[in-house]
Formats: C-alpha cells, structure tokens, sequence
C-alpha cells in the first residue's frame, strides 16, 4: 500500500484501493469512480508535495550513455521547482500563460513542468526534433507566451516572431533569460494559483499522420488524474523504479514518465543515449533494479536480438504499446524471463483507455479489455450505434458518462479547431479514428485506422494484420500496407518495405518476403505487390500510409520502377 498519505481530497484513498485490486480486473472495474478531487486540484500543490517534499528517496534517475549518473530525491525535486518557479514568475509568467517546453530527457524539464503547474500555467511539450517553420505555427496556434529550451537550439527561434519570454538552459545568447538564474536564490514557497480543477493545463499537438497536426487541450484533471488507468495498466507501485521509452514532446512520455509514476510514488528512470545499444539498456534495467519497463515492439525486438540469458534483474512488469507486437518477441521475453508483455491502447487526446493489466489472461494478438473509467465502446461506423457482445466497429468512448464535462480522462476538445472538434464528437461518442473487433471474453484487437483499412477484391484488408506477419521476416526492419489500384481486384495489398542491415532490396530478398507473407496469411489477404523504400514518418516516428496511399494513386496504371509483383515469380502465381 502507500508509502505515504497524500491529503488530496478523494485521490489518496481511490489511488490505493486501485493498488489493491491490480490483479483483480474484474473487481476494479465494478469498484472504480473517479476521485472527486474538489474545485481548484493542482497536482503538484494537492498531491506531488504532499509525499514529495521532505522525501529522500529517488524521484528521478538519470544516467547518460557514458556512465554519468545523476538522482534527485522527492524533496530536492520540490525545492528545484519552486526555485524555478519563482524565477519564471519574477520574469513575467503567470497562471493561464501558455508556455513550450522544449527540452530533452534532462532534470530541467521536470523540473520546468513542476514549476509551471505551481504557477497554474499551460504547458505546450514540444519535441527538440520541429524546425522553425513547426514553431511558428505551433507559438501562434498556442498563443505561447514564454519558451524554456536548451542554448544549443535558440537558433530555430530567430525566425518565429512574437514578444515572448526566451528561457535557455545552457549558454545564454543575447536576447535570452538564463534558466540556471532560478538556483541564485533559496528555494520560498509558491502559492497556490487557485486554478479551478478544470482549467487547462497541456497543449498537446498530434503527430499528424494524416492531417496538419491537431492542438489537443488538456486540463488539470485530465492527465493528472485521468492518468489513474495508465497507472493500473502499467502496474505500478510506490516504490518502484519504472523506466519507459519515448521521447519528450510527446504524450507518451507525460504518461509513463511523468504522471503515472508520480501518481505510484514510484521513481522515474531515464537511460538517456543518443544511440541505441540494446546490451546497454539491458545492463541498466539490471543494474538500477527497474521493476517496470514500458517500450515500442521496435525496441522489444532490437532486445530479444541481444542476449537475454543476462537475467531480468528485478523486473517485474513488461509493457509495449504504439505498433505491432509479433509472437516471436513475447515468446522469448516468455521463455528466457517469465515475464509475458502486455500491451495497451490509448491516445495523445486521452489517457490509457484498453489495456491488459497485471495477472490478467493475455489474448495473443489482443489490446485487452477496457481499463476501469474508461467508458469504451464499439461503434458500428455506417450505423452509429453501439455493437454489444462480439463484433467490429470504431473504439470510442461514450460521452453521456459524465465526470464532469464528459468522461473525465478524455480531452476538453482540439483548441482552435471547432470543426475537428465537432467531427470528434459527433452522435454523442469521441471518435478515435481506429477499428477494433471484441471477442466472446471482451478482448479487444486491433485492426486499423479507419482511414487505413480497404477492400481487396471486396474483403476488407487491415494493413495492420498484414504489417504483423511481414514484420516476423527476418529481413523486414519495418513495413507499411497501402492498397494499390488494380483492375481486377479494384485494389491489391502492396508493401512498402525497409530492410535489417545486412539484407539487400534484391528479387530473391522480395521473393522470399512475398513467400513468407503468402505462408503465413489467408489467401484474400495474400501480399500482391512489394517495393523497397524509406518509410515517410511524422517527427514522432509515426509512419505516414497517406503520402504511400497517395503515391500508389499517382502512378496507377503505371508500374512503379523496383516494384516487385507476385506474378513476377513463376513460384508464386495464382
């Protein structure tokens, strides 16, 4: 159980009694109601400080690819931030300002993002990877008032105009505030901005996989508690040491880095390389004793390709979300530590929403079921009715469930943007954009975005059931299903394929993945058609199948240079 006793109003007692049941799924979900955590909730004033200050144990953990390592207790995180809070507040930022935060996995921006919830302000993350162009759109749709970055990247901010405050951690170039002023004077309380619980909090820009990003708003009980069923999922307890894998900008990062743990009392763990090196990272889950690790497939496979034989260490909880999970890599993560990995669904626009928690019967291939709060449902997409029991629609969560607004994990709305907006809410459900099938025991899989899936000869094709067997070929670094127009079939799979290292884009390496894909799917979703090529990503590493959907609309008629046809291949026709 606890460690401690937050005073927070409602989420102390209804953290721990979702501790008690992590194993219990069926009883969490019966039992579960959102805390009522009262008018003016501030996370770090109404629940961070109240076990945090004064605590010596490891809040955050930081060690650099050369070995440097760097912890900060509970309290020294409490005193940096209220030191980096008076600081910003003396140099003009107030409650209700927006301000981007544009740092990498480093203490500052901990700290800065404890330091702007104390001051009620809203915090726009943003990955270090947008060039000047993003940020200009992204400081005017946001309406930025102030920017906390590292020296080395103040240059992108010369061509984004506006009167805004310019904080730098490092150097300082002329025209910028020096971060480091914050620690020239003793830490003094700061108090309690007073902001109402449902004032916002995050601004959060999508990926934009399909579309120009979209401006997600987020507010002070939406992610800070709304982050209870991400908790849950991942199976965390005070005093664990969880590390997670993502980078900063993104909202995955808020949920397993920063919200979750804090809402565990468990400590943050960041191995901070520049370059991935399997072996290393597994040194480091042994040697820091990290007790939950959450990962991408991509790194899980880059894992099982190193020598697991070392050990798990203390490792208790294994967790993948984001992209496909092949059985090969569950099934030696199985054999050589005993751990089964488990996956998880939600969005940037919500918390964690389905998921298979701790000491639950994992389905292969399946997200699991829905997280306790989490309204979820299936939508038949032509109907707009709800599908009961076993079937296939839209994953949506119900809007009539009111904990307050709406469902309480669940964004306020995209800022700016009404017609996305209404487009998202409409018929009385938030939309997410994916497909999924639920089977007779409630487990949920994963087919697509709605956007994705085709038909192909009048079955209907899921990209993602496809890029999951290709995948498993040992030659297939990553892989992307588009339709491409055919006039037989009005459309035919077609892969776009990125090669492991060591493996060449030749007529035998696509005659065996196109063999492979024949072996090991049913025949309406056979793989017709296959192209090496660098796969188009957003900055968060997100593939774009728009710009290949577009590609293979392009050229119809007109067969593409180093496509690779089944027909091509006496072996393989028919």
């Amino acid at each position: 159980m606890s460690i401690t006793t937050p005073v927070s109003t409602g989420l102390g007692a209804t953290r721990d009694r979702l501790l008690a049941l992590r194993t219990d799924h069926a009883a969490a979900v019966a039992e579960f109601r959102w805390p009522d955590v009262g008018p003016t909730f501030n996370f770090v004033h109404d629940w961070f400080d109240a076990y945090a200050r004064g605590n010596d144990r490891p809040g955050l953990v930081i060690v650099e690819e050369d070995g440097a390592r760097a912890s900060y207790t509970f309290g020294e995180l409490v005193t940096r931030s209220e030191q980096v809070a008076n600081h910003l507040s003396a140099l003009g930022v107030r409650a209700g300002d927006s301000v981007v935060v544009m740092l990498g996995n480093q203490v500052e921006l901990w700290e800065s993002m404890l330091a702007l919830i104390r001051l009620g302000a809203v915090i726009m993350p943003t990955t270090t990877a947008v060039g000047p162009a993003e940020l200009v759109d992204r400081l005017a749709r946001g309406n930025a008032h102030a920017v906390v970055c590292n020296a080395a990247d103040t240059a992108k901010f010369d061509e984004v105009p506006g009167d805004y405050l310019r904080v730098a951690v490092g150097e300082v170039p002329e025209g910028w505030s020096p971060y480091a002023a914050a620690f020239a004077t003793p830490a003094a309380p700061v108090p309690h901005p007073g902001n109402a619980s449902d004032d916002r909090l995050l601004l959060y820009f999508t990926s934009g996989t399909t579309s120009r990003p979209k401006l997600v708003e987020h507010t002070h009980t939406s992610y800070p508690v709304g982050h209870l069923s991400t908790m849950y999922w991942l199976g965390l307890q005070p005093g664990d040491v969880h590390l997670n894998i993502s980078s900063p900008g993104w909202a995955k990062h808020a949920w397993s880095n920063f919200f979750a743990p804090w809402l565990a009392e468990a400590t943050v763990f960041v191995y901070n390389y520049a370059r991935f090196d399997a072996a290393a990272l597994l040194e480091r889950i042994r040697s820091e004793g990290v007790t939950t690790f959450c990962a991408p497939p991509t790194v899980w496979r880059m894992l099982i390709n190193a020598d697991l034989s070392g050990g798990k260490g203390a490792l208790r909880e294994a967790i993948a979300a984001g992209e496909p999970l092949n059985p090969e890599v569950i099934s030696q993560v199985e054999k050589h530590w005993g751990l089964t990995i488990r996956d998880g669904f939600g969005q940037t626009e919500m918390t964690a929403a389905i998921a298979n928690p701790p000491g639950q019967l994992v389905t292969s291939g399946s997200m699991g079921r829905p997280l306790p709060g989490v309204p979820v449902v299936l939508v038949d997409p032509l109907e707009g009715t709800v599908v009961d029991g076993v079937g296939e629609g839209e994953i949506c969560l119900d809007l009539s469930v009111r904990d307050g607004a709406g469902p309480l994990p669940l964004m306020t709305g995209y800022q700016g943007d009404p017609e996305k907006n209404a487009e998202a809410m409409a018929g009385g459900f938030y939309h997410t954009g994916d497909v999924a099938a639920r089977d007779e025991n409630g487990y949920i899989t994963y087919i697509g975005r709605t956007d994705d899936v085709f038909k192909a000869s009048d079955y209907k094709v899921s990209p993602f059931e496809l890029e999951s067997v290709l995948i498993e070929h040992p030659a297939v670094a990553e892989a992307a299903v588009v339709p491409a127009p055919d006039p037989v079939r009005l459309a035919v799979p077609k892969a776009y394929v990125a090669l492991v290292d060591g493996h060449e884009p030749t007529a035998e390496t696509a005659e065996s993945i196109l063999r492979y894909a024949r072996e090991h799917l049913a025949p309406y979703l056979r793989v017709r058609r296959l192209e090496f090529h660098e796969l188009p990503k957003t900055i968060s590493g997100k593939i774009r199948r728009v710009e290949l959907r577009q590609r293979e609309t392009e050229v119809e008629g007109n067969r593409p240079a180093g496509e690779y046809r089944d027909e091509d291949f006496p072996a393989l026709k028919g």
